[in-house]
Order: C-alpha cells, then sequence, then structure tokens
C-alpha cells in the first residue's frame, strides 16, 4: 500500500497497468489498494503543480503568509477558531505552529488590497484572533519538492588543450 501511495505521489498520472508493473502486483490488486486508499481519505485529491511564473495571465494570484496569535477556546482548544478560519475561500493553507504564533495561514487573492481587506475585515476581526503579522510571497523558488526556477546552464565555452 505504502509503495502505491509512494508513486501515486511522486506522479498522480501512472496508469493502475503501470503502477502493477512497477510494484510486481495485479491491476486488480493496485485498483483495489488505490480505491481503499480514496474511500478512507488517505488520498484526498490528484492534482497537477504548476509554476505561476510560466502562466500567461495578466491578473496573477497575489499570495500572503499570515501568522496569527489567537487565544484557544475551552474545551475546544485551537480546532473552534482553525474551523472559521479554514471555511474562507481565500485561504489555501493553516497550519497549527509552535513558537512565536499559534496559527500559520496561506491566503490568495486578486491584489494586494484583496489580500489586506480580508487581513482587516475578515481574518483580525475574528473572536479569539489576537493579533496578525502578514507577509507577502513575492516569488516561489521551490514548494512540494518541485523546482520552480529554471537551472541556470553555463554557457561559457570549453577549453580544449
Amino acid at each position: 500500500m505504502e509503495e502505491i501511495l509512494n508513486l501515486l505521489q511522486e506522479n498522480a498520472r501512472l496508469s493502475v497497468k503501470d503502477i502493477a508493473a512497477m510494484t510486481k502486483k495485479t491491476e486488480a490488486e493496485v485498483q483495489a489498494i488505490i480505491d481503499k486508499l480514496e474511500k478512507d481519505g488517505v488520498i484526498l485529491k490528484y492534482s497537477a503543480i504548476v509554476n505561476p511564473e510560466k502562466v500567461t495571465q495578466t491578473n496573477k494570484a497575489v499570495q500572503a503568509v499570515i501568522e496569527i496569535q489567537v487565544a484557544p477556546e475551552r474545551e475546544h482548544g485551537f480546532d473552534a477558531i482553525a474551523e472559521r478560519i479554514y471555511r474562507f475561500p481565500q485561504v489555501k493553507s493553516l497550519y497549527l505552529m509552535s513558537g512565536g504564533y499559534d496559527l500559520q495561514v496561506i491566503i490568495e487573492g486578486e491584489s494586494l488590497q484583496e489580500v489586506a481587506f480580508f487581513v482587516a475585515r475578515k481574518l483580525s476581526t475574528l473572536n479569539g484572533v489576537r493579533s496578525t503579522k502578514t507577509h507577502f510571497v513575492l516569488k516561489t523558488y521551490k514548494e512540494n519538492e518541485i523546482v520552480y526556477v529554471d537551472e541556470k546552464k553555463d554557457s561559457r565555452e570549453g577549453v580544449t588543450a
């Protein structure tokens, strides 16, 4: 099961036939394992990783990383406020953190103003939010083990003697 999961994480476009050949299992066995992983909620979604620098659109999304300090709720801890936050459509990721702040949220908006409005009017006004610190993403170099920048090639001529 773990081997199949690892193969799908590396390339979700692999066919059942290819996975069967790589794992020395039958196609029926592979399909049954994949079906179980999906049914049990281990595999939640298949998606493409897109390099935002190569997308030709005029309005590129603005991404921000926000550090949030919150007051945990009695009997619910951080879960209740986290649920209120992750339900906003702008929220792409939300993490409970150790260290100087409690939650880290990654959001996307169409402009700096839209992100600022979300933080000022939606996020920071939630009961339990004590403070926020917003960092705008300027460029992505690597994400999810994928390097987004083109490798620089040495353009110098080789010297032969």
